[in-house]
Order: C-alpha cells, then sequence, then structure tokens
C-alpha cells in the first residue's frame, strides 16, 4: 500500500472504469468537485457518490455518471479534499487538495493542488 506522499513524490497514478475511481492509498473524502457538482456527502444515502475504503485503496463511485471518461475532458479535472487514513481529520493542515486528470486507458494522474489552483471551497 502507498502512502499520499508517496503517490504524489512517485508520481503513481490511479484508475477509472465508468463511474468508479480507484486511488492507490486510503483516505476519507470530505469534498468532491467534478463539473459543477459539488458534493459533501458520500453517505449510503447520497444519490452523488459514494466512497470505500478497502485494504490498499480508496473508491469512489460518482452515481450521476454512467461513465465519467464522457463528462470530464482533457481540458477539465475532479477535484477532491482528502484527509489519509490515521491522520487528524479536525486538523485542517491534514487537508490535501487533489487534482484528478482522467487520461487515456483508464490511467489517472493525481497531483496535488498549488496555492494558484482555483479550488471551491
Amino acid at each position: 500500500m502507498s502512502t499520499l506522499n508517496e503517490v504524489l513524490t512517485k508520481n503513481l497514478h490511479g484508475l477509472y472504469y465508468g463511474n468508479r475511481i480507484l486511488l492507490p492509498f486510503k483516505a476519507d473524502i470530505l469534498k468532491a468537485v467534478i463539473e459543477k457538482s459539488i458534493i459533501t456527502d458520500f453517505s449510503d444515502f447520497s444519490e452523488q457518490a459514494e466512497y470505500e475504503i478497502k485494504d490498499n485503496r480508496t473508491e469512489i463511485y460518482f452515481y450521476e455518471y454512467a461513465d465519467l471518461s464522457e463528462f470530464i475532458t482533457t481540458y477539465e479535472t475532479i477535484k477532491l479534499i482528502v484527509v489519509e487514513e490515521g491522520r487528524d481529520i479536525f486538523d485542517i493542515k491534514n487537508h490535501i487538495k487533489l487534482i484528478l486528470h482522467l487520461n487515456d486507458g483508464h490511467e489517472i494522474k493525481i497531483e496535488e493542488a498549488g496555492e494558484n489552483f482555483l479550488f471551491i471551497e
């Protein structure tokens, strides 16, 4: 299993299939921004999205999209605010802003959002 820091420094990638994203680290998802939607409810009752932490990864399901690649183009991204598993979720310093780029071959490029990147709070 990789840590979030390892994923970012080694440029490890995630995967996507249909409406499902697989991230190669374990984290709680606090917020997702996809197209014009801001998602903060990831409960079992959410109609927008849900996530699950597995043994060595985090899986996110975006229910409003049958196939993410039909909606997220090369020039668009999915933005997340995450807290790596084991970190204090109540310490804002542990909230990491990530940008996900969907690439060919079902691959997701994962990068940390810089200070100049517009991120809807």
